[in-house]
């Protein structure tokens, strides 16, 4: 029996949220990769804490802060997303937040995130391309809610420093109806 080449590939929604091919890193270097492992768990710990101001810093001023609706790799220009924010957007995010007047996270919900599968992608730039998984558990008033996503940050040194110059959150149900999404992912 013949195998047709669309079973071995697997089902097209699959491809939609796997995305376009990404060359991996080849070589390693463990001092890299334990300085930006704990550059995201640093990250996620300031998230999951409601700290936004020190989140906030974690950005460069050219910053791309992306979670796309309906697949992958989708046009943020021209198809919806849940979140396309450049600097200044993030910033008014941030204020936004901290006023207190988000009736959606009063109380704050309380977040736990686990992050895992850290691969390096390769770059042609300074940026340091890396990919992981996440998963987040929230609870709130609503009830009790579990993300699960898969993240690619572009991360720059500035004054020797690690910093976010792009962040894209693919959460792996982006093609279905989502909760309110009033927490920084």
């Amino acid at each position: 029996m013949s195998t047709d080449v669309a079973e071995i590939e697997g089902p097209d929604i699959l491809k939609e949220w796997v995305g376009k091919s990404r060359v991996y890193e080849k070589s390693f270097n463990p001092q890299l990769y334990h300085e930006v492992q704990h550059f995201i768990f640093r990250e996620a710990r300031l998230q999951d804490i409601h700290d936004y101001d020190a989140w906030e810093e974690l950005w460069t001023d050219d910053a791309l802060y992306w979670v796309p609706a309906n697949g992958t790799d989708t046009d943020p220009e021209k198809q919806m997303s849940l979140i396309y924010d450049n600097r200044s957007r993030i910033a008014l995010r941030i204020r936004q937040l901290k006023t207190g007047r988000r009736h959606s996270q009063t109380p704050p919900s309380q977040l736990a995130r686990v992050i895992s599968n850290f691969e390096f992608l390769a770059s042609d730039t300074d940026d340091i391309k890396v990919m992981c998984n996440t998963q987040i558990f929230e609870t709130n008033l609503r009830g009790d809610t579990m993300w699960a996503s898969r993240n690619e940050y572009s991360l720059r040194r500035v004054d020797g420093a690690l910093r976010m110059a792009y962040k894209k959150v693919v959460l792996i149900n982006n093609n279905k109806a989502i909760y309110t999404l009033s927490f920084l992912v």
